[in-house]
């Protein structure tokens, strides 16, 4: 008799059985659940697929955060399983252990704790709730420093970009400072995979540290003899590619969160019919090395190269005409 293959991602499936010994009562009300490590390990699954089944968990208000005691299940779980509906503030923790008292909730922590959700979890994981069950405080709590969910990503922007991460000064060599800036946008969205989908082109967030990586662009291209209209494009060109290649990045990392099925062990799934379907009709595909088209990091120093040597040859191009 074969077994039926679940239809759910394993995070789901995980969750799915942490929430069934909660409410068969192996675990109760004040106990510890299992730490992302001890899921990630018993499972078998990625670290960022056991965040997500944290996740799941704490939104459906089964398990909180307590000062002292980590993550344990939630008092009377029963009633927060119910269809939502706006929940009162958490119960005000327990005596702190050893004379701990949750930090003062202040825009700094709010921030911090945010960005800490979305590097483990993503985006989608950041929540005005979940927030505030990290920080061991009601959700009305937030609204006294953040009116908004858009307030608090804006927050979360100004916190990992500010104007001090740039250098002082230009070096005057366009293209050694052109590939600088784009590798340290680079390093930003590795450091933050959330980042990329949070920034946008058509309406900017009004944050010092984004204008000032614009500005630092333009600075290095200041006499080269380029309009400012032309300066603005080439400005939004390297950020383009910068951002297009963390694009791939995140979602990557969101369909490993997703599946818990790392890049490689898909491909190597996949492998045999990969093969057959390009062998015939596709062959230049088939000779391909597959890192061309997965190693990130190789494509995008790619993409920045040949950028610079056509924004190189446009230069030459514009100095070669007769005046």
């Amino acid at each position: 008799m074969t077994a039926q293959v679940p239809a759910e991602p394993p995070y789901r499936q995980i969750a799915a059985e942490l929430r069934a010994g909660i409410a068969a009562g192996d675990l109760r009300p004040g106990d510890r659940v299992p730490s992302v490590r001890q899921i990630s390990a018993r499972w078998g699954v990625a670290i960022a697929t056991a965040n997500r089944v944290m996740a799941v968990l704490r939104d459906e208000g089964l398990v909180v955060t307590r000062v002292g005691s980590g993550t344990v299940v939630a008092d009377a779980p029963a009633r927060r399983t119910a269809p939502r509906t706006p929940e009162p503030a958490p119960r005000a923790p327990r005596t702190p252990r050893r004379g701990l008292l949750p930090p003062a909730l202040n825009l700094t922590a709010i921030r911090s704790t945010a960005v800490g959700i979305a590097d483990r979890e993503g985006l989608q994981s950041v929540t005005m709730r979940r927030v505030a069950s990290e920080l061991g405080v009601g959700p009305m709590s937030l609204y006294r420093h953040v009116a908004t969910k858009e307030d608090l990503l804006l927050e979360m922007i100004q916190a990992i970009v500010s104007p001090a991460d740039l250098p002082a000064e230009v070096s005057g060599e366009w293209r050694a400072d052109l590939e600088r800036i784009a590798r340290l946008q680079w390093d930003l969205y590795r450091r933050h995979l959330w980042a990329a989908r949070a920034i946008s082109f058509t309406r900017p967030l009004l944050v010092p540290g984004l204008a000032a990586y614009t500005e630092w662009t333009l600075r290095a291209l200041d006499g080269l003899g380029l309009s400012p209209r032309t300066c603005a494009r080439e400005a939004l060109s390297l950020h383009a590619i910068v951002n297009t290649a963390a694009l791939a990045v995140g979602a990557e990392n969101e369909a490993e969160q997703e599946t818990g099925v790392s890049l490689a062990h898909w491909h190597r799934t996949q492998r045999d019919q990969t093969a057959e379907l390009l062998a015939d009709d596709f062959p230049r595909l088939a000779a391909t090395p597959q890192d061309a088209f997965t190693d990130m990091e190789a494509l995008f120093e790619y993409a920045l190269a040949r950028h610079l040597d056509g924004f190189a040859a446009l230069l030459a191009a514009r100095n070669t005409k007769p005046h």
